[in-house]
């Protein structure tokens, strides 16, 4: 990348925001790949919120060394990782582009698309997301686990995200302005953008494989991700309880009389220790996951209540000292 100073650089309209860990292979195909992409809108200017989010390779050194380069290069550190989540609200508190680009650094996710995201931004669109067309990159087991996620939340809560879209898209400055106005700590971010709506539309693409390094995802990672976005988004599962609570008092009532009309028609009879333990183990393992699921929300209630701060930024480089 040619050397850009500071003086040359105005208002940008165009943040792209990536959050990274433990990413230092992929940086300079990064940075390579979105310079030759923006080069094509050349009426626009850009620059790059770069969140190192805890990274203990030597990816914040990599950073800096870009960052002095180009001035539209900015990076915040992290004190420890806090999660993509916390570096993606990071990245919108200090952009200071009338629209928003989060894009992951493995390249996985094109960056010429992002050409197409603002030819539907200037169509009118306030938001424009990817939709991932082909995941033939992702194994089996994560393209079912993953349809499977987007069928169940999108059932349980009443602003669907579309199926198969991440976190690459287009934001506008209005949609960022509102996100960032809410107080919440529990965050999902796919499940904000769909619930703050505006004009929408998506883009299909075929999902590449990484350039470099590992994805630091795995399948028990995914599941917690996954269960904070449903309670985080949606109180259904509480409400299925309760109607499920019901039913088995009414059945328990029924089951109830008619052991009292058995006994009085027929007298007393002993057998029936075996049924009575089966459903003993039911009603008591059920009433367990209603305890798990209040104590996923409860526990939720108290990290919002201790109103800590989503992130602690360790250094910032071609960043002011107040967050724009």
């Amino acid at each position: 990348m040619n050397k850009v100073l500071a003086s040359s650089v105005e208002k940008p309209d165009i943040s792209i925001i990536v959050s990274v860990y433990n990413e230092e292979d992929s940086l300079e195909l990064f940075f390579n790949a979105i310079s030759q992409t923006m080069a094509k809108k050349e009426n626009y200017q850009y620059e790059i919120i770069c969140v190192d989010d805890g990274s203990t390779d030597d990816t914040f050194q990599i950073l800096q060394k870009f960052a002095q380069n180009d001035y539209r290069i900015k990076v915040l550190k992290f004190s420890r990782n806090f999660g993509k989540e916390y570096g993606l609200m990071a990245g919108l508190k200090y952009c200071s582009g009338r629209a928003a680009i989060p894009i992951d650094v493995d390249l996985q996710d094109p960056p010429e698309l992002i050409l197409t995201f603002i030819e539907k931004w200037e169509e009118g669109f306030d938001m424009v997301y990817g939709i991932r067309n082909d995941r033939a990159s992702d194994t089996l087991l994560k393209r079912l686990t993953a349809k499977l996620f987007y069928k169940t939340y999108n059932l349980m809560t009443r602003s669907p995200i579309p199926y198969n879209a991440g976190d690459y898209r287009l934001i506008d400055r209005k949609i960022i302005d509102t996100i960032l106005e809410l107080p919440e700590r529990n965050i999902f971010m796919k499940g904000i953008f769909g619930w703050t709506g505006f004009k929408s539309c998506g883009v299909k693409y075929v999902r590449r494989k990484r350039v470099a390094g590992i994805s630091k995802w795995n399948y028990w990672k995914l599941w917690n991700f996954a269960l904070d976005g449903i309670t985080a988004s949606t109180t259904l599962p509480l409400r299925i309880w309760t109607y499920l609570g019901s039913l088995l008092s009414f059945l328990g009532l029924l089951y109830a009389l008619y052991i009292i009309i058995r006994t009085i028609t027929y007298g007393i009879d002993v057998p029936g220790y075996a049924s009575l333990l089966v459903f003993i183990l039911l009603v008591g393992g059920i009433q367990m996951i209603i305890l798990g699921i209040l104590g996923e929300y409860i526990g939720r209630i108290f990290i919002e209540v201790k109103r800590r701060p989503l992130y602690i930024v360790e250094k910032k480089v071609n960043l002011d000292n107040d967050e724009k």
